[in-house]
């Protein structure tokens, strides 16, 4: 196959742009900046988010190939509070949504959108089925510019027939988002942290999430673009979780653990637009994709801890300290 990653220098599309080459699939990565952590990854370098208005070869005045059997689109400003204080960015995740759709519109290309579980808002209705997602309980202008973002996924379906899968992610972490200077990570920050002895502050006490390990969230848009490529189904939301709630302050106690540290953790309340309570039902994941994600949070924020440090260290930050 040959399959288009938008987002491609970020953590789950390096993840899954490596996995497809490892199967001996051909892939091209469009990104604004260059990928931190490899090289491997062929990648078109261009801004998604401008008013581009000519698809007949590619996205603007880049060409793209011929051969494409599916796009990837997981290109997004991502961080929750960054875009409450800079909401323009909001805006521009939509354009680069559009922008991508009309690029699949051009080749009657199937896509795969990388949403999240901001859709549902602060969800104190404790509904995680994917049908109850609902505009009314938006909570920040990044939930806003996904539910945004879905609703043009889903008329493209109905308008141009353009097969989809939107894929609802939540917590990813793991391998490759470690890059604290372009974006801070929550874990990884945290790993950095501890691991210098230095305090911590965890927004939300009773914070309940579901992190995903990305090698779970990998496997399940790797069945999604068979699925699609394969045309066995098509126009489906799906969540991708691990299905168990975790608080902010265990999850730094695992790393902790893994570090052989004792967390200095300070709490504040959690900051505005951000979810408070969030666990998924991954019932139709299951279902559909045959999705069974393997990985605990204990055991993966283990994985994440190792991974970090030999990073680090054979990156010239020395048991992850400056």
């Amino acid at each position: 196959m040959h399959i288009l990653i938008t987002g491609s220098s970020g953590q789950i599309g390096t993840n899954l742009g490596l996995r497809l080459q490892s199967e001996g699939h051909t892939v091209l990565g469009v990104d604004i900046r260059r990928n931190t952590w490899t090289n491997d990854i062929e990648t078109v370098y261009q801004d998604l988010s401008m008013p581009y208005r000519d698809f007949t070869r590619g996205i603007g005045n880049v060409v793209y190939p011929h051969d494409i059997d599916i796009v990837v689109h997981f290109a997004a400003h991502a961080k929750v509070h960054e875009l409450v204080e800079q909401p323009y960015r909001a805006m521009e995740n939509i354009t680069m949504t559009f922008n991508t759709l009309e690029f699949c519109r051009s080749r009657s290309l199937p896509i795969i959108f990388g949403s999240t579980r901001e859709v549902y808002g602060d969800i104190h209705r404790y509904i995680t089925e994917e049908s109850h997602a609902d505009f009314a309980f938006t909570e920040s202008p990044y939930a806003a510019s996904k539910i945004s973002s879905e609703a043009l996924v889903y008329s493209y379906a109905a308008c141009y027939d353009i097969p989809y899968l939107v894929m609802r992610f939540s917590n990813v972490y793991g391998r490759y988002d470690n890059d604290l200077e372009r974006m801070e990570r929550v874990i990884p920050l945290f790993i950095r942290k501890i691991n210098r002895d230095e305090p911590i502050i965890v927004y939300g006490e009773e914070k309940v999430l579901d992190f995903t390990y990305v090698d779970d969230c990998v496997a399940g848009v790797r069945a999604g673009i068979d699925l699609l490529v394969e045309r066995r189904d098509k126009n489906h939301t799906v969540n991708l979780a691990y299905g168990q709630g975790n608080s902010l302050v265990n999850m730094a106690h695992f790393i902790g653990e893994a570090l052989g540290k004792t967390p200095d953790i300070t709490i504040q309340p959690s900051r505005v637009g951000e979810v408070t309570h969030y666990i998924a039902n991954i019932g139709k994941a299951r279902a559909l994709l045959g999705y069974n994600p393997q990985t605990p949070l204990r055991e993966g924020i283990h994985k994440s801890v190792a991974w970090s440090m030999n990073w680090w260290r054979e990156h010239g930050e020395a048991d992850g300290k400056a």
